[in-house]
C-alpha cells in the first residue's frame, strides 16, 4: 500500500472519530433521559398501585386483627397492630354461640349464592346467545329494551315482585330470591352478547354443514369458547349474591334460613358491645369469599382480559 495514501487517511479517520463522539454523545443522552425517565414513570405507577391496594386492605387488616383481640383492647390507644398474645377463642366462641349457628348459615349462604349463580350463568348465556346469533323478527328491538332495564331502579321492580311472590304464597322460602335469576340478568346478557359477537361465523355455518342444530352449536361450540367470560360472569354473580342482605332480610323470616350476612346482623343486635366477637363473625363470613378468589384468581384474571378486550 501506498504510504502517501495512509499518512492521507489517517487525519480523515481521526477527524471522523473526533464527529463521532460528540454526535454519540449527544444521541446517547436522550435515549438514557427517555430511559430513566421510563424506569421513574414506573416506579411511581407501581408505588401508586401498592399504596392504592394497602388502603383497600386496610379495612380487611384491621378487621382480622380486632379479632383476635380482648373486647378492651380493640379501642385500645395506642393502637396495638398485633394482640400480645391473640385471642384464638374468640372464633370458637363465635361458632359455638346457640343464636349465631355457623355452619347451617354457611350452608345457607352456599345454598343461596350456588343456586342464583347457576340460573344465571346458564340463562344469561343462552339469552345472550340467541340475541347474538338467532335472527327472528323484532330480536333487536327485545335486546333494546333488556339493556333498557338496566335504567330502572331496582325498587320499582322489587315492589311489585314482592305482591307477586305474596299472592303465590311464596315468602318465607328462597324461591323469591332465587327463581327471578334464572330469567337472565340485563347487564350480563349485554356483555356475553357483545363477546359471542367476536366469535367467528364460519363455526356455526361448518357446523351446520355437519347436520348440528342450533342446540348442539351453542353447548358444544360456543359455551366452550366463552367459558372466560362464563367465569367472570359466575364470580361476580357469586360475590353480589353472597354480600346480599336487602333480600334476604325482606323475603325471610325464619333464622334458620338465613344467610351469613343476615345471621352477622342478627349476631350484632346480640352482642353489640362484644366488637372482638363481632369481628370474629365478620372474619367467618368474608373467609370463604377470598379462599374463591384465591382458587380462581386465574380464570377470573383471564376473563376479565377477555371481557375486556373483545367486549
Amino acid at each position: 500500500m501506498n504510504p502517501r495514501s495512509e499518512r492521507s487517511s489517517a487525519p480523515d479517520d481521526a477527524a471522523t472519530a473526533d464527529v463521532a463522539g460528540p454526535a454519540k454523545s449527544i444521541l446517547g443522552r436522550p435515549a438514557v433521559r427517555r430511559k430513566l425517565q421510563a424506569q421513574a414513570s414506573s416506579a411511581w405507577r407501581h408505588a401508586l398501585l401498592i399504596g392504592v391496594a394497602l388502603a383497600f386492605m386496610l379495612p380487611f387488616v384491621w378487621m382480622v386483627i380486632s379479632a383476635l383481640k380482648p373486647n378492651d383492647m380493640v379501642f385500645s390507644q395506642p393502637i396495638q397492630w398485633w394482640p400480645s398474645p391473640p385471642r384464638w377463642s374468640n372464633f370458637q366462641e363465635v361458632i359455638n354461640y346457640p343464636r349465631f349457628p355457623f355452619f347451617r348459615l354457611l350452608w345457607n349462604s352456599i345454598f343461596f349464592a350456588g343456586t342464583v349463580t347457576f340460573g344465571t350463568v346458564v340463562s344469561c348465556a343462552a339469552v345472550a346467545y340467541g340475541f347474538a346469533r338467532l335472527r327472528f323478527p323484532g330480536r333487536d328491538l327485545l335486546f333494546s329494551i333488556t339493556v333498557g332495564t338496566l335504567m330502572i331502579p331496582t325498587i320499582v321492580t322489587f315492589i311489585p315482585t314482592f305482591i307477586l311472590f305474596k299472592a303465590l304464597g311464596q315468602l318465607g322460602t328462597y324461591v323469591p330470591l332465587i327463581v327471578p335469576k334464572f330469567f337472565g340478568d340485563a347487564f350480563f346478557i349485554f356483555m356475553m352478547r357483545q363477546f359471542y359477537l367476536t366469535l367467528p361465523m364460519e363455526l356455526a355455518d361448518a357446523a351446520r354443514v355437519d347436520g348440528a342444530n342450533e342446540f348442539r352449536i351453542f353447548w358444544q361450540i360456543m359455551l366452550p369458547l366463552v367459558r372466560p367470560a362464563l367465569l367472570v360472569m359466575a364470580v361476580f354473580m357469586f360475590l353480589w349474591t353472597w354480600n346480599d342482605f336487602f333480600g334476604p332480610l325482606v323475603y325471610l323470616s325464619n333464622t334458620s334460613q338465613f344467610p351469613l350476612t343476615l345471621g352477622l346482623y342478627a349476631f350484632r343486635a346480640q352482642r353489640d358491645t362484644y366488637w372482638g366477637l363481632l369481628m370474629a363473625a365478620a372474619t367467618l363470613t368474608t373467609l370463604p369469599l377470598v379462599l374463591v378468589f384465591f382458587v380462581g384468581q386465574r380464570y377470573f384474571v383471564e376473563g376479565v382480559k377477555l371481557t375486556g378486550t373483545k367486549g
